[in-house]
């Protein structure tokens, strides 16, 4: 049984709750915040620059097991749609919240990762993690190509029927 102030606090938690998550910066259908950081060789990259591409925006680190395991996932469904890579329809951006650059450069050469890869090497403290109120990992977001958000944090069989279907309408 809830008792008034266990009701009353209930129900201020879940309007508040409400209130955060109407604010979230990450609601499908709603454009994707912009990302801006340096790839493994020092360049610039944007996520803009994907515009017109349905893009999985992975975000993982090298220090995290299930993003260290789900890469070779990433790598199937990379060559899987290598049609639509080709074509300019579809795009993984990996977005590493690694501190390390060795590490980082290293795992990208171990899997062969051939899809783009960005970093500003500041761990939980970068600014994207929060852009994207991401508290833990992996995480991913999928956008289309005029960057609203289709779907996020989708993993193993999920996100593979989602893009079979989503890249099969493109």
């Amino acid at each position: 049984m809830i008792n008034m102030k266990t009701g009353s606090t209930l129900l201020f938690l879940m309007i508040f709750s409400g209130t955060v998550m109407a604010q979230s910066a990450i609601e499908i259908g709603k454009k994707a915040p912009e990302i801006t950081m340096n790839k493994a060789d020092g360049t610039s990259f944007a996520l803009s620059a994907l515009k017109g591409k349905v893009v999985l925006i992975d975000f993982w680190a090298t220090w995290c097991a299930p993003c260290v395991e789900e890469q070779p996932e990433l790598k199937t469904f990379y060559e899987t749609y290598s049609e639509q890579v080709k074509n300019n329809k579809f795009e993984i951006l990996g977005v590493s919240l690694d501190k390390n650059k060795e590490s980082w450069q290293k795992a990208i050469d171990r899997f062969n990762i051939k899809w783009i890869q960005i970093s500003d090497l500041k761990f939980w403290k970068s600014p994207v993690a929060k852009l994207y109120e991401i508290d833990e990992l992996p995480f991913n977001v999928i956008i289309d190509g005029q960057g609203t958000v289709l779907a996020k944090n989708l993993h193993g069989k999920d996100l593979e029927e989602f893009l079979k279907k989503t890249l099969s309408q493109n």
